[in-house]
């Protein structure tokens, strides 16, 4: 993951230089908005409102007096969910910290859950939002809540602005802890009459937080000791079937290259957790793609036969775990991860190493150097475990599946589009069935699993990248959530493609009900709501929106989507019985594991070692 952000440690270290409006006495909400420029910001996802206007006519204010190329653009979505979902699309999408900015009251608490869902995946935004002037607070005031108490288990840090002498430096303060070390989500909760107060701007300086500043600046210069690095290539040495266990740490480290390269350097087969699909080609060699309950079932078998599982960037968290004393039976575990609080804490470790994987492969590439051993048999292994447990649906089904619709859509984007997802079948169908040869062009929503993601993420990713093809593949579940953001994309003209399958049904949870609680759909059944998507999408403006009912006519309808101009909907009508395989089911551990009609299974090996002491079955 990140170390800590370069101009943060510089204005620590280094005399910076003198900034050109530095001493101009201006207002809390112009400085604001200068420290957003300053910081790089282009883009605020935003909804107004009385306690946060002063911030938003002082954006006003400062993109008229600078030219075009230097605007601050103001993007005002549907809700202020959908406002937080874009910004995490945005910094999901870039490294980059995402920024929203929301009113007092309701403003901040509909912003509660895309700020819990960023600081689950470790993505760097701000929350800026207006509170009841400082002489209102604690009188119940309309529009008043208590930010601060309500984020502070949801946030990785929350200011309240009470000091205004102190609203420049808290600013910059903010964007230093959203990006260094672990990232995660900043909430800053600014009094009316603190953002309409004066003071003359500095141009430079933190917030000091001693004891934060203390441990990112050891971070940034820890070390392998030789000793630990001698004491992981003896137990890589000792190993005969290594797999790195690839989690999202890697890909908010930027650390894609150097994990690629470490894996090449030696050898060793991969699988990612949902939020590190991308840490290397799903195309490569070496990848086995996803693990876990929907993982591959090829991946999860080479987790049950590995005897050395290196977890870089990743938690093992239950939906990788799940059983854990299961998980990895026969493995001895290495661990490199930034947090130290996730060492040992679902599973026990033979070695591990607080880093960030960008530093700490490097590190350990050079310590083994001279490191020889060939794990060719089991790569052979393994590449036979992809071939004989494959994906696979029912392909000859008349109604169109999923799958099916996501195969051809791959067969289009080759790996290089932005895809975004909701929560729930459409979400794993897409992890399983859609390649990414980069990383961050997977966006999904992965430990909390918030259904509504897809869509505002989309335009966050759009808005950041433009030129580049992103789909939002969703589910008529999901995408009702936040389903007045189709006409945010057709108010500024952002060309996302919106791919709905619609299965008529929450599916991941009718899925659930068919296997666990003998079909009865309680609150899962969609097939009498009466909403028209494309006429929707159509009332909305969009100049592409079509359904498709038959399989033939799927790739000619795919190939007209992701080539139009401009906004796109294209809604699939898929079969509503389908389920997602291979599945572990809750509690269950990958020798339980449901791989479903389609999916060749396996016999387990014999827990009882033979001949030169490698269990029966692995090679």
């Amino acid at each position: 993951m990140k170390t800590v952000a370069k101009p943060a440690r510089r204005a620590l270290t280094e005399a910076a230089p003198k900034h050109p409006l530095a001493g101009a006495t201006m207002s809390n909400a112009d400085m604001i908005v200068q420290v957003l420029a300053d910081e790089g910001v282009d883009t605020i996802f935003g909804y107004s409102g009385g306690a946060i206007l002063p911030t938003y006519d002082a954006i006003f204010r400062y993109n008229a007096n600078h030219p075009p190329e230097d605007e601050i653009r103001l993007i005002v979505p549907a809700t202020e969910q959908g406002a937080g979902f874009m910004a995490a699309g945005y910094a999901r999408s870039t490294s980059k910290v995402g920024v929203f900015l929301v009113t007092s009251g309701p403003g901040a608490t509909n912003s509660v859950t895309p700020i819990r869902d960023c600081q689950a995946d470790s993505v760097p935004v701000i929350l800026i939002c207006g509170q009841v002037p400082r002489a209102a607070m604690g009188t119940d005031a309309f529009q008043e809540a208590p930010v601060f108490n309500i984020m502070a288990s949801c946030a990785k840090h929350v200011f309240l602005v009470t000091d205004e002498t102190k609203m420049e430096e808290t600013m910059r303060r903010a964007f230093d802890v959203a990006r260094s070390g672990r990232p995660g989500p900043v909430v800053i909760d600014i009094p009316k009459d603190v953002q309409n107060a004066t003071g003359v701007f500095k141009g430079s300086g933190l917030l000091p937080l001693r004891g934060y500043q203390e441990r990112i600046d050891a971070l940034a210069e820890t070390q392998i000791s030789a000793a630990d690095a001698e004491a992981f290539f003896k137990l890589l040495a000792r190993s005969e079937r290594p797999l790195l266990y690839v989690g999202g740490g890697v890909i908010n480290g930027e650390a894609a290259p150097e994990l690629r390269a470490f894996a090449e350097r030696f050898g060793i087969p991969v699988v990612t957790s949902l939020m590190g699909i991308g840490a290397i080609d799903t195309t490569h060699e070496l990848s086995l793609q996803m693990l876990g309950m929907h993982g591959m079932a090829y991946a999860n078998y080479a987790v049950e036969d590995s005897d050395f599982l290196f977890a870089i960037g990743s938690r093992f968290d239950d939906r990788v775990a799940g059983k854990v004393k299961e998980f990895a039976p026969g493995a001895t575990i290495a661990h490199l991860d930034i947090d130290a609080s996730e060492l040992g804490k679902v599973k026990h470790f033979d070695w591990a190493h607080v880093s960030d994987a960008k530093r700490g492969l490097p590190q350990l590439m050079k310590a083994g150097e001279g490191f020889k051993k060939d794990f060719r048999r089991w790569r052979e292994h393994v590449a036979r475990l992809k071939k004989e447990h494959a994906l696979a649906y029912d392909a000859a089904s008349p109604a169109i599946q999923s799958e099916y619709v996501l195969e051809q859509l791959n067969e289009i984007t080759k790996g290089e589009a932005i895809v975004t997802t909701g929560v729930g079948q459409h979400q794993m169908w897409a992890a399983q069935y859609i390649d990414f040869k980069h990383p961050r062009t997977f966006l999904t929503s992965g430990s909390m699993g918030t259904m509504g993601f897809g869509l505002p993420a989309a335009i966050g990713a759009q808005l950041a990248n433009p030129g580049t093809l992103v789909i939002d593949v969703d589910g008529d579940g999901s995408i009702r959530m936040n389903l007045g953001d189709l006409e945010t994309l057709t108010t500024y003209d952002i060309p996302v493609k919106v791919l709905l399958l619609n299965n008529l049904g929450d599916g991941m949870v009718r899925q659930w009900q068919d296997l666990f609680y003998t079909s009865r759909y309680a609150g899962t059944d969609k097939s009498l709501h009466k909403k028209d998507f494309i006429k929707a999408a159509e009332a909305d403006g969009f100049p592409f929106a079509r359904r498709v009912t038959e399989k033939k006519d799927v790739r000619a309808a795919l190939e007209a989507f992701c080539g139009s101009k401009g906004p796109a909907f294209l809604e699939v009508m898929t079969d509503m019985r389908g389920h997602v395989y291979p599945m572990v089911g809750p509690g269950m551990g990958y020798r339980e594991m449901i791989t479903g009609k389609w999916i060749p299974s396996r016999a387990h090996p014999k827990d009882e070692p033979e001949g030169g002491g490698t269990p029966t079955g692995y090679f």
